[in-house]
């Protein structure tokens, strides 16, 4: 991953330590992000940083836990061996990561990088200082243990170890912590999130799921949509069904979506077969199907992403702007809720993060003017389903289509 030369550099040491920690970021419950720093392609005196290195630590965000901006903060289950207690809780926890690395000077400030790792646990679960294994002293080990910081030390091959392991500790999550939280849970904005742009698509699976029959099969015969895995994970996205390794399971808002459904048809397959006749139906469907559509906007409310996308849509509206561009909305947003915005927006690519971010963490807003930087999850399935819900006014429009300047974020009633 890097040179002999460079390899106990601070963004080399931090790139081990979340391989450690983190090993598969597409493993359920487990999303991570690092400084917006560390997107830099030099270090010390100007010295380039290998791209494998700056692809191992991406996606970047800029994320404020306690008193300052973690090197990286993620979520994630942990290895026993590196914790004193194994969890707390059903939640994986909260992790924060300061590093240090060799200087210019060749000097390694531990001490430093354990006061500030003890910092982050005014709001962390689990804090580690990440550090060259040789530089890390008795006294060091010793003052780690009395704050309950993790340390982990790093070997110039790339070895990671565990020098003095941490207790979890509960804390409530602020909302910056909470942008983390939510991608790293089952409802978080991944690329393949909402695969489907009409909310009923998520609604008639929950509806062939609990039905006698093949799912897939009665998606289907009832004309409701042949993507049945995008179907499944939308649904699961929107908090309808959980997705386990032993199979698909309704949640308490699924299992009122069949009540619903038995309360209006007497049976799920009646319901299903009212289904057929918006197969392909472009028009809004609060509209068209008004009971159906409040049955919708319940179910988008309750995603997360979608209360904080009215709630400061409506204070837009109230401060005058009351058809706000995408890019627009973004900056604004931005001042408000700077991790979520960027989560929810924003492709975490490693270019795309360090096109749209400084190293502060502040927006370059020229950049918000290309369509391609943003989540189609977000700007065309998620938008197009609070259109269908009655929530906005216009529908989502695909990345490579998208003009950011003239896309128009707005809600159909404001309060």
């Amino acid at each position: 991953m890097a040179s002999a030369a460079a390899e106990l550099w601070e963004p080399h040491v931090l790139a081990h330590a979340k391989a450690r920690l983190f090993p598969e970021d597409d493993r359920p419950g487990t999303y991570a992000v690092v400084d917006t720093q560390f997107a830099r392609d030099t270090w010390l005196d100007g010295e380039s940083v290998d791209a494998a290195v700056r692809e191992q630590l991406a996606p970047y965000n800029h994320v404020r836990i306690g008193g300052g901006y973690p090197d990286l903060i993620g979520v994630g289950p942990l290895d026993s061996e590196l914790l004193g207690v194994e969890r707390l809780g059903d939640e994986p926890p909260l992790v924060a990561v300061e590093a240090k690395g060799v200087t210019a000077h060749g000097a390694i400030d531990v001490q430093r990088g354990v006061v500030q790792a003890y910092d982050r646990l005014a709001e962390a679960n689990v804090a580690y200082l990440a550090a060259p294994a040789r530089g890390i002293s008795q006294t060091d080990r010793s003052l780690a243990e009395r704050l309950n910081v993790g340390i982990l030390g790093v070997e110039e091959g790339g070895t990671v170890e565990p020098v003095v392991t941490p207790r979890v500790v509960g804390k409530r999550s602020t909302d910056e912590a909470s942008a983390i939280r939510f991608q790293a849970g089952a409802q978080g904005v991944a690329d393949q999130s909402f695969g489907l742009n009409h909310p009923k698509n998520y609604l008639g699976y929950v509806l062939a799921h609990h039905a006698t029959g093949a799912t897939a099969e009665l998606l289907e015969e009832y004309s409701v949509v042949g993507a049945t895995d995008d179907a499944r994970r939308g649904a699961a996205f929107l908090g309808l069904v959980e997705v386990n390794p032993d199979g698909v399971a309704l949640t308490p808002l699924g299992r009122d979506v069949v009540r619903f459904a038995l309360a209006r048809h007497g049976s799920v397959e009646a319901a299903l077969g009212e289904f057929e006749q918006w197969y392909r139906t472009a028009d809004r469907f609060y509209d068209v199907a008004p009971v159906w559509g409040e049955l919708t906007r319940r179910v988008v409310f309750a995603y997360p992403a979608t209360r904080l996308l009215v709630e400061e849509l409506q204070a837009l509206h109230g401060d005058g702007l009351t058809a706000p561009s995408l890019v627009d909305l973004v900056v604004y947003l931005h001042q408000r809720h700077p991790a979520f915005t960027v989560e929810l927006f924003v492709r975490g690519e490693e270019t795309i993060r360090r096109r749209v971010l400084t190293e502060d963490g502040e927006l370059r807003e020229s950049q918000l003017a290309d369509g391609g930087i943003y989540h189609a999850p977000t700007v065309f399935q998620l938008k197009t389903m609070l259109f269908h819900a009655g929530l906005l006014t216009t529908r989502g429009t695909e990345p490579s289509r998208l003009e950011p300047t003239a896309d128009v974020w707005a809600l159909r009633e404001p309060v």
